[in-house]
């Protein structure tokens, strides 16, 4: 069997590619650099030109682009998008309905979404790692002394300058004030989302102001969802992880792998970004416990960063994120904080119980290894595409 493969920046691209020839699955790379337009007659030629070189079975990428949905529909060939970004806009496309479409959602919440609202072509499937390949990475000696943490945190903390947020500068005090209040309360939440419907019109309309957006011709998200999603999230998450590494590294070893410095962070070694093929699963294997405190604008679902942590045979130290339940037992496989005392206090416990971490660890490590790798998923969306 042949397929096109989109040709995206994306993180798990050659495991996935590893995982469909794994399958018998033969990958043709297809590139263009306008694939996030929804529309350009030079993608849709170059497209039509590829596929009919050789005969393919379905497309394949990585999240959901529409242009490529519409040159499948038009063509007659399966369109098949795993979806690992949350929020991401391009769901909202008029396309997302097209029958040529098997777009499998890692975010149960967002699943539902689509799904409640009768639309047919979307799917459940949580993410994965390749634990094939990780479990085969070598550290050297030398680079395991400098991995090895008691505590780590890969990730960004969204602290960049001229970020969404800090670009309201227009809107009222009694906007920025309702906007913090409704901010602070969702950051004390897990398992539930309000922020959207907070965002009463008085409020979006000065933001909209401040800092407009229109959807493109074919969108269908409000502006509540990129508001509350895009600027919101992005802002309480990156108070959260501030807020909660700052006081991580008050009284533990604590290394951060992010690109930009954080001043708010004293205490804690900033390492700065690795590179997430070849290190990154090193220092899951290296540091005692690894933090995931999740982007908030993902409701419900598993990130890749915790299958990643789990799949190289790391402990995870996470929020409550509800799809967890479906796959695995707390304190058994993982362990998720509730506050930030509950995220201390479990720090200390599991830094000084050194049998329990490592056969959690040990736990994750092999579930991940019989039902949560690549391979398995591509099995899952064949037998989606059969029935």
């Amino acid at each position: 069997m042949k397929i096109i493969f989109l040709d995206t920046p994306a993180f798990a691209k050659q495991d996935m590619i590893d995982a469909f020839e794994e399958n018998e699955i033969q990958c043709d790379l297809f590139s263009h650099p306008s694939y996030q337009d929804r529309v350009n007659a030079s993608f849709e030629s170059d497209f039509f030109k590829f596929v009919e070189s050789d005969h393919y079975s379905f497309v394949f990428s990585f999240n959901y682009f529409p242009i490529l949905s519409n040159c499948c529909q038009k063509y007659g060939i399966p369109y098949v998008s795993y979806v690992y970004d949350c929020p991401l806009t391009s769901l909202y496309s008029c396309s997302l309905i097209n029958s040529c479409n098997y777009v499998f959602l890692f975010d149960k919440v967002t699943y539902y979404t689509f799904k409640n609202t009768g639309i047919q072509t979307v799917f459940y499937l949580p993410l994965a790692a390749n634990v094939q390949r990780l479990s085969k990475l070598i550290c050297p000696p030398e680079l395991c002394s400098k991995l090895s943490s008691e505590v780590s945190f890969v990730g960004s903390l969204y602290n960049e300058d001229h970020n969404f947020f800090e670009r309201l500068t227009s809107i009222s005090d009694y906007t920025r004030g309702y906007l913090n209040a409704i901010m602070a309360a969702q950051q004390q939440v897990y398992g539930s989302f309000f922020l959207e419907e907070l965002l009463t019109q008085p409020i979006l309309n000065d933001m909209q102001k401040a800092l407009p957006y229109t959807p493109l011709p074919d969108g269908t998200e409000s502006a509540a969802y990129v508001y509350a999603n895009y600027f919101l999230c992005r802002k309480i998450t990156s108070n959260e992880r501030i807020s909660l590494l700052k006081s991580a590294s008050e009284q533990f070893q604590l290394k951060l792998y992010t690109h930009n410095r954080p001043k708010d962070i004293p205490n804690a070694q900033y390492v700065g970004p690795i590179d997430w093929y070849s290190i990154m699963p090193l220092v899951f294997r290296n540091s005692l416990i690894n933090l995931n405190i999740t982007l908030k604008s993902i409701q419900s679902g598993i990130p890749l960063r915790c299958m990643d942590i789990m799949g190289s045979g790391g402990f995870l130290l996470t929020n409550y994120q509800a799809d967890f339940w479906d796959y695995f037992f707390p304190n058994e496989d993982f362990v998720y904080y509730e506050d930030k005392e509950d995220f201390i206090l479990k720090i200390r416990y599991y830094l000084h119980h050194d049998c329990e971490r490592t056969q959690i660890a040990e736990n994750a490590f092999g579930k991940m290894q019989d039902f949560h790798t690549f391979s398995h998923r591509v099995k899952a969306i064949l037998n989606t595409l059969k029935s």
